[in-house]
This record gives C-alpha cells, sequence and structure tokens, in this order.
C-alpha cells in the first residue's frame, strides 16, 4: 500500500489528519534537517497505523514536503 502525506515539519505539536484512505497531512515538531522530520514522520505514522516502523519505508520524497510511504507486508 502506498500513502501520500503532506509534511509539515517545526510544528508546534504532532498532529494526524487523513484526508483520505490514502493521502494525509502531518505536523510534526522536528526540523526538516538530517532527517530528523522524516524520522518522526515514520514514528508518528507508526503510532497511527499501530504497525512496527520496520514496515514503512519512505520512497519518494525525502526532501521535499511531498512524501510517498510504503507500507511493507
Amino acid at each position: 500500500m502506498l500513502l501520500s502525506v503532506h509534511v509539515k515539519p517545526g510544528a508546534k505539536q504532532n498532529k494526524l489528519e487523513w484526508m483520505d484512505q490514502d493521502t494525509l497531512k502531518l505536523w510534526v515538531t522536528a526540523l526538516a534537517e538530517k532527517g530528523k522530520a522524516n524520522a518522526a514522520v515514520l514514528e508518528l505514522l507508526a503510532e497511527e497505523l499501530k504497525i512496527p516502523k520496520s514496515r514503512l519505508q519512505i520512497v519518494r520524497g525525502l526532501t521535499t514536503r511531498l512524501k510517498h510511504i510504503e507500507i511493507q507486508s
């Protein structure tokens, strides 16, 4: 399964909002430097989906706000 994620780094709080079943907006407090925001995105998404972080992989958008995240089975 592939998710489209719009990320807002440097937010006041971590927050997640589903737009539809494949698209969501994510606000993370981590800054977009040295992969900190990407790690926070994967952690928050893993908590929401109740799966281990090891099943999530950013397949597109490592350096942009629009990311495609694959959920591995």
